[in-house]
């Protein structure tokens, strides 16, 4: 993992550009961060310094200080006046309510595409598996991570509910960091597994079984955080608040 030093030298470059050609200089800053915490390039609890940042993207306090009150709203960067900013830990009760909400509607909508299954998702679905496999034999974490992302949401897509899909990419966003911390070889070879079962219940329009599949493998991730934040205290901000006298 790397420091805010680094994250902005990566997009330093954007400020050489025109007034016509780069982009607000707030949602630059934003973007870089973000992409940098979700992705755990920068580490929950590292330090966020205004003045290295704001030499690094070449850019005012007040971009830097927009982008940093954004984060915190979106619960990415905690901002205290005495102690300065930095990127905030995980809250492992907000990841349990994520991943209970999760499964309550991916359930349902696994078990509602069982009733009919869609000839062109099935022929995507096991051409993303195919993408899936070869990702976790190459090792390939990021791959394997946009593909398993790529599975469900093709599948909450193909219900055509918009207010249905917003809400599921809502609560994705919120379990990101959680996913990649857990995101191992073994995790992938399991993952891998559990959406095969998906797979073979719709392929049998078996609802009651697609609704039992999509639940197991989202109760199995459920099962391996909490295994991991009894391992790792530090990363979670509940575990933290626990361990102070």
């Amino acid at each position: 993992m790397t420091s805010s030093a680094n994250i902005a030298n990566k997009s330093s470059h954007n400020a050489n550009k025109g007034p016509g050609e780069r982009i607000g200089a707030t949602d630059r800053v934003a973007d870089a961060l973000r992409q940098a915490i979700v992705t755990l390039e920068v580490a929950p609890g590292t330090p966020l310094d205004k003045a290295e940042l704001t030499t690094r993207f070449g850019v005012s306090r007040f971009p830097i200080s927009e982008a940093l009150n954004r984060l915190k709203s979106e619960g990415l960067v905690d901002i205290r006046p005495q102690s300065g900013s930095r990127v905030s830990l995980i809250r492992l009760a907000d990841v349990m309510e994520n991943l209970f909400i999760r499964r309550a509607l991916e359930a349902d909508v696994a078990e509602a595409l069982a009733r009919a299954p869609d000839a062109r998702m099935m022929e995507d679905l096991r051409r993303n598996m195919r993408y899936q496999k070869a990702a976790m034999e190459a090792n390939d974490r990021e791959g394997f991570h946009a593909l398993d992302t790529a599975f469900h949401d093709r599948m909450v897509g193909a219900l055509d509910y918009p207010k249905l899909r917003v809400t599921v990419e809502s609560v994705r966003l919120g379990l990101d960091r959680v996913r990649r911390l857990l995101g191992s070889p073994r995790r992938h070879v399991v993952t891998y597994a559990e959406h095969l079962a998906i797979i073979d219940a719709l392929e049998r329009a078996d609802p009651p079984a697609a609704r039992a599949a999509m639940a197991a493998h989202i109760d199995a991730v459920v099962a391996e955080l909490k295994t991991f934040s009894r391992e790792h205290p530090e990363v979670f901000a509940d575990q933290v608040a626990k361990a102070e006298p």
